[in-house]
């Protein structure tokens, strides 16, 4: 009989060495994302391969603003939007991309278009997270926001994170 440790020591290496085999491969969907206006040096890719029962999302950033200093946070929140626009006004230039892909009607953060945060460092950021929220096939051209600033977790209808600062839509790619 295996141990507790044992069994999470060998799921987190079947984990580990899957997500890792994955991103060798082709993603089956991609978000190309520009940033407004107002950071157009702001571009990323967000991707997603299939997994077993699930999806493992990738996202890399760059061109992100800095906030400078020891302390500052340099967060910046990050969802699926229920609209595949990145259109807008001067003011909110991805106003037409909606609210966060919601099709349960959940509260925040359980939306199904809610996910990690970017942790950004001299403007760069990568994640990785595994989701069975939602199917490539469910958030097909749909959008992907970069919003200026963390995401609380915990205000409604949508995280307090700020202005849209960047924006991409889902594409399949096979």
């Amino acid at each position: 009989i295996r141990s507790l440790k044992e069994e999470h020591v060998m799921m987190t290496s079947y984990y580990t060495k899957t997500f890792a085999t994955l991103m060798l491969l082709p993603p089956v969907a991609r978000a190309s994302i520009r940033g407004s206006a107002e950071y157009p040096r702001l571009r990323g890719n967000l991707n997603i391969y299939q997994a077993d029962e699930g999806l493992l999302v990738t996202t890399e950033v760059w061109g992100l603003p800095t906030k400078q200093g020891e302390c500052e946070n340099n967060i910046f929140g990050l969802h699926i939007h229920e609209q595949g626009r990145c259109t807008g006004s001067a003011g909110d230039p991805f106003a037409d991309a909606g609210g966060h892909y919601n099709p349960g009607h959940c509260p925040h953060p359980a939306h199904a278009g809610d996910m990690p945060p970017l942790f950004a460092f001299n403007g760069y950021a990568w994640g990785a997270f595994y989701t069975r929220r939602f199917t490539v096939d469910e958030v097909e051209g749909l959008s992907v926001i970069v919003h200026s600033q963390r995401d609380d977790f915990t205000s409604q209808p949508a995280g307090d994170s700020g202005k849209r600062i960047a924006c991409g839509i889902i594409r399949m790619l096979r």
